[in-house]
């Protein structure tokens, strides 16, 4: 069992859902979507699952990448498996472009000759590195994979500032990618699985409320109470960056992030006065909105921030919101006490962003504050600068509580809006 930064209960229960949820044989019945349970990691604010792997299992927190393009972990010198296949160069399993490795020994998972390399990306780490591509018994949410394609690397074999698992929890030994590629984790299961190629996300604002889940395969259809999760859920296009927003691409290859097109933003029913080209993708790839689980809170271009941080003040001042010193990385922070509350957390200005197809995605008081003290709750948005790529990221703390929808054949993101609206919350969901 990987050691823990976050206190007993969350691995507690994260055991829990993984032991509540019906195990499946090596292959499960056609059309029954896998759940993965997701808890939060306190002191990082990035979310993470458990994951067995290899021959004996070795668990290990991994850590949910939305943009990521595989599943990686860590094959230390003190991590060996007897059922690890690497993926000779020659396979038509290695990925067109790949480069092939090599290894003086002793062979095991990581070392090996004739191997397809994989090229290992942790966003926190300014470097991309090596590792090797095989395939091993995976143990997910009670359901054993075999022949899903993953890289390793041995995280000691590298010096320097920059470490694989550099910026993730001390329990996380690697990343769960989810990206719009055919090594990530969605497109692999539903293949191997022979499930629908659509997966949905569900983030919990703290592990005390319950534990999110991934859905490959399928998405929650009702709750607890019995809601109809299809009569809450909005539409809009996932449309595609055609220019790589990864660290390393092909010249003329698409981003595999998913970013949907935001055509303005309002703050409590104001339309801000933004330069709204930069929400669109030029030919070179910049601006555009995209999601990630990978930046804690929302990011802004720093011609977007300003305005969007000064009409917010603004707003918050008529509503008799004490303004308070602020606290990095936030800029509008207020006093606890003169807050009022809603179901859907803080009352404080609404925050709409604005879609291509005319719906809005609306951020309340529960997604765009943080308590960063006892006594002080911070907008949760980070300027990004002048020279960001993407012009708005919408992150991982303004998505949660809130079911997301990929489609990936129709290119379509539902998305549920705050689930309090609906007096109901991710871990409440159910297929």
């Amino acid at each position: 069992m990987a050691t823990h930064s976050s206190s007993s209960t969350h691995v507690f229960l994260i055991s829990i859902a993984l032991l509540s949820i019906s195990c499946f044989s090596l292959t499960p019945p056609k059309q029954r979507p896998l759940v993965i349970p997701i808890g939060k990691d306190p002191k990082t604010n990035l979310f993470y699952s458990q994951v067995s792997i290899g021959t004996p299992r070795h668990n290990m927190d991994l850590v949910i990448d939305l943009g990521g393009p595989i599943l990686w972990y860590d094959c230390n010198t003190r991590y060996n498996s007897s059922s690890y296949h690497p993926v000779s160069c020659n396979s038509k399993q290695c990925p067109s472009g790949s480069f092939c490795s090599g290894c003086n020994g002793p062979f095991k998972p990581g070392c090996s000759n004739n191997t397809c390399g994989a090229n290992i990306l942790n966003p926190f780490a300014n470097a991309i590195f090596t590792g090797d591509t095989g395939n091993d018994v995976l143990a997910i949410a009670g359901t054993t994979v075999s022949g899903l394609l993953t890289g390793c690397t041995d995280s000691e074999g590298f010096t320097g500032e920059n470490r694989p698992l550099q910026g993730l929890p001390s329990s996380a030994k690697g990343i769960i990618g989810l990206a719009r590629t055919q090594l990530a984790l969605p497109a692999q299961i539903s293949s191997l699985f022979k499930l629908s190629r659509k997966f949905s996300l569900c983030l919990t604002s703290s592990n005390k409320y319950g534990l999110g889940n991934l859905y490959i395969g399928a998405a929650p259809s009702t709750t607890a109470k019995k809601l109809d999760v299809s009569k809450i859920l909005q539409s809009t296009s996932l449309i595609i960056n055609p220019v790589s927003t990864a660290p390393i691409s092909s010249e003329g290859e698409a981003s595999y992030e998913y970013f949907i097109d935001v055509k303005s933003i309002k703050i409590g029913g104001k339309a801000l006065n933004l330069k709204t080209s930069l929400l669109s993708i030029d030919k070179k790839g910049n601006g555009g909105t995209k999601l990630s689980t990978m930046d804690p809170f929302t990011v802004l271009h720093s011609t977007l921030y300003n305005p969007l941080v000064r009409e917010f003040v603004k707003q918050a001042s008529d509503k008799k919101m004490k303004k308070v010193k602020s606290v990095a990385p936030f800029e509008a922070c207020y006093d606890f006490k003169s807050l009022g509350r809603t179901k859907t957390g803080f009352d404080v200005p609404t925050i709409d962003l604005v879609l291509g197809n005319g719906v809005q995605w609306s951020l309340y008081g529960g997604n765009s504050m943080v308590l960063v003290k006892k006594t002080v709750a911070c907008l949760g948005v980070v300027d990004g600068g002048k020279n960001a790529m993407t012009a708005l990221v919408i992150g991982a703390h303004q998505l949660e509580e809130t079911l997301l929808e990929f489609d990936l054949v129709s290119n379509k993101l539902g998305f549920s809006n705050s689930l309090h609206l609906h007096n109901t919350m991710c871990s409440q969901l159910r297929i």
